[in-house]
């Protein structure tokens, strides 16, 4: 039996395809919540299995600790499917190891080579690649990636599953910019960066600036520094991107929206050291690395003309790929 594991919300995003194309198929498979946005249980299928992450000084040892000591989600498991590079899909992947259960990693390949950027996922993704028996690649280039690395088995470029959501939306023009703050690294300096945020939209009193506030109390708490930007509650999914469909371009240190930004052609500036889709970089997307340097970028985002580009991180159909691979390969992955 495969067991399909996630507990984020942007980790059900990119499964919920998979598991739709797997119904599809009637192939059986079970779901593990590792429990991280606990709301997600009001509008999903009751899982299979729901973790009760335990307390502790550290979560992400904690999420690690709950879930290597958790035996009962791993009877009559076959095959484990994680998804991306959060702390646990890694702990799952870790602990199929551990059992000897072959692992298949959604979202394969992305790297920064810098363990502390984004921090933890870099690291995770990396410990994952190590774990797993198939690699589902977004691009060529992660594809590639995973080969020069040494892992020259079960690789498959397959596209990204989160543009299988919004393959049907029609896209259209406003005055609005997105913009999306929250990543742990970020933490210590997001005052500086509210604050620039803050000076564009004061500086660009044409433009609508709508900031969707993460919940995390790190970030929450600099709200008063936004006073010249529309700061809203947390928006679901379909709701972010019918507004990400009509923006003019969105600000982000997001990972995802970046490949969503680019399936729908709008320009991103992307507010980090490095990113792990740089496929992107230069024709959807911009590097901005410091607060002083985003009236420079908002000025390649007014002028940068995205017509005719073809999105670099697949074609919408990333699920059908995966479940055309994946049943006609797991037929031969057994427990050892």
């Amino acid at each position: 039996m495969l067991l399909i594991t996630f507990g984020t919300r942007p980790e059900y995003i990119k499964v919920k395809p998979v598991m739709k194309e797997l119904d599809k198929r009637k192939y059986p498979y079970k779901t593990f919540f590792t429990g991280q946005h606990t709301d997600l249980l009001q509008n999903i299928r009751p899982p299979d299995h729901t973790l009760n992450i335990g307390s502790g000084s550290n979560r992400l040892d904690t999420i690690v600790q709950s879930i290597l000591n958790n035996e009962e989600i791993f009877t009559d498991i076959t095959s484990v499917m994680v998804q991306g590079d959060t702390t646990s899909a890694f702990a799952t992947a870790l602990a199929a190891f551990h059992r000897k259960i072959p692992v298949a990693h959604l979202e394969a390949g992305l790297r920064t080579y810098d363990k502390y950027s984004p921090y933890p996922e870099e690291f995770n993704r990396r410990a994952i690649s190590a774990l797993a028996e198939i690699h589902f690649t977004p691009t060529e280039t992660a594809r590639q990636r995973l080969a020069d690395e040494g892992f020259s088995q079960k690789l498959y470029m397959v596209g990204n599953t989160v543009l299988d959501n919004i393959a049907h939306i029609n896209t259209s023009d406003s005055n609005t910019v997105i913009v999306t703050l929250h990543r742990r690294e970020k933490h210590h300096e997001i005052e500086q960066w509210f604050a620039a945020i803050n000076h564009l939209a004061q500086e660009n009193r044409d433009l609508r600036f709508v900031l969707p506030i993460h919940p995390n109390p790190s970030v929450k708490k600099h709200i008063a520094l936004l006073p010249n930007v529309e700061v809203i509650e947390p928006l679901e999914h379909d709701e972010f991107i019918d507004r990400l469909a009509a923006c003019k371009y969105i600000i982000t240190d997001s990972g995802g929206i970046q490949e969503e930004a680019a399936f729908l052609k709008k320009p991103c500036i992307v507010c980090r050291d490095f990113t792990e889709r740089g496929e992107g970089l230069g024709t959807f997307s911009i590097l901005c690395k410091q607060p002083g340097e985003l009236a420079a970028c908002v000025r390649w985002a007014n002028e940068i003309n995205l017509a005719g580009k073809k999105c670099p991180y697949g074609d919408g159909k990333a699920a059908v790929h995966i479940a055309n691979i994946y049943t006609r390969t797991n037929r031969h992955l057994t427990k050892c």
